[in-house]
């Protein structure tokens, strides 16, 4: 059974997603589109896809597409599907709808009516209903509606694939872990050292960037430590697809390997570092990370060997709090991943700081910030070699690369 596969993801990121499923799926037909990326497939690559992935938002199954014109058309075209192949009518289910220039007058209604169609499909089957479960759904179903066609999907994945199965201990913003590997990937950074080398992150607030990065260096697969919803439907239930299922995840287990970098995490609230060692316990990554407490501003760079590299990477303060903590605080301003509030100096005075305590090293130091403010590089006084387009949920960013070289920056006293 192959059917077509759509995996969205933040916009800009699609690039990456290509380039990450032609890694896991080197034969598969891989097309970039706008918001995510298609490809076909069956069993074996919905498993792979949502074992593996870092980018994606979800492994959507494609099961019905075509034109319509009102609600009726869209019942019709969810009653094409063969609805017993998926279910019994003892699993629940749930539809969710998204929407493009819909003509529609009403979202709502259209969900009831693919709802009703599975309903009815399955009763004209087996003479019973599947009920309804808005939480926690054996079969979620998504329509999507653009201006003329509309798709239903089955979402194998369940809950969004950012939800890795081991953070519990958050603070007030943080980042979520499809951003981060995009971050991590859009620098270039693989956890080796001639893929980014040492990795940084001196405000890592609940620990998402450096975990993300430790995973990746000790090529631990980051849906080891969730279930999906595939795992509950029917083409999946079968024997051979649960042995199936077990190799792609002992394959996996056996992929798993010592971090062969360096990687340091630090944030100026002490509470947050125990959150990120929280957080990097559960996820299996606890020994491949330094963690310290100190301020982004003061704190000096870690000591490596002269011929590693370090990547410096970090999601600073932006948006609209108030506590303040850290040397900066008479300047109110707290340099912590977690609190998105600073002052207009502190980008000159991080840029300063790097001078002083970076560019030393034999090996050279990289900076990547992620960021709103498209007018960084000047608030840092640096000249960026490279800005990447990225979305932090609805914010519109850019991650911008700095070569901390002696000498390459000027003098921010004046």
């Amino acid at each position: 059974m192959s059917l077509p596969i759509f995996l969205p993801c933040a916009a800009g990121v699609e690039p990456l997603l290509a380039d990450e499923v032609q890694h896991i799926l080197p034969r598969a037909q891989v097309q970039a589109l706008r918001g995510g990326v298609a490809l076909e497939g069956g069993p074996d690559e919905v498993m792979a896809l949502n074992l593996e992935l870092r980018l994606a938002q979800r492994v959507l199954v494609e099961v019905a597409h075509g034109a319509y014109r009102d609600e009726h058309d869209l019942y019709h075209l969810t009653r094409l599907v063969d609805w017993p192949q998926w279910i019994t009518p003892q699993h629940t289910l749930r539809v969710d709808t998204t929407a493009q220039r819909s003509p529609l007058r009403s979202l709502n209604f259209a969900t009831l009516r693919v709802k009703d169609a599975v309903c009815d499909v399955m009763r004209d089957a087996t003479g019973e209903r599947p009920s309804v479960d808005t939480h926690n759904p054996d079969l979620p179903v998504l329509l999507h509606v653009g201006p003329e066609h509309a798709s239903v999907y089955i979402d194998t994945s369940g809950e969004p694939l950012f939800k890795r199965g081991w953070r519990e201990d958050k603070g007030d913003a943080p980042l979520k872990e499809t951003l981060a590997a995009a971050m991590l990937m859009a620098a270039g950074w693989r956890g080796t050292p001639e893929q980014g080398g040492a990795l940084h992150d001196p405000c890592c607030g609940s620990g998402t960037i450096v975990i993300e990065a430790a995973q990746i260096a000790c090529g631990i697969a980051p849906g080891l430590k969730r279930r999906f919803a595939f795992e509950r439907l029917l083409p999946f239930q079968s024997p051979e697809m649960r042995a199936a299922w077990q190799r792609f995840k002992s394959h996996a287990q056996a992929r798993i390997k010592p971090c062969p970098v360096p990687i340091i995490a630090s944030d100026v609230a002490f509470r947050m570092v125990d959150f990120a060692r929280r957080n990097a316990q559960r996820a299996g990554v606890e020994d491949a990370i330094t963690f310290h407490g100190g301020d982004a501003l003061e704190r000096p760079a870690p000591h490596l060997p002269p011929d590693l590299p370090g990547t410096l990477i970090l999601n600073p303060p932006y948006g609209e709090r108030i506590e303040v903590r850290g040397a900066a605080s008479t300047r109110a301003m707290r340099p912590s991943a977690e609190d998105r509030s600073a002052p207009s100096d502190f980008f000159s005075r991080l840029a300063a700081h790097w001078k002083r305590a970076y560019t030393q090293h034999p090996a050279g130091w990289t900076a990547f910030v992620l960021s709103p403010d498209m007018k960084l590089p000047s608030a840092m006084r640096l000249k960026e070699s490279q800005r990447t387009p990225m979305w932090n949920g609805p914010i519109e960013c850019r991650l911008f690369r700095f070569n901390l070289v002696s000498g390459s920056m000027r003098d921010t006293s004046a």
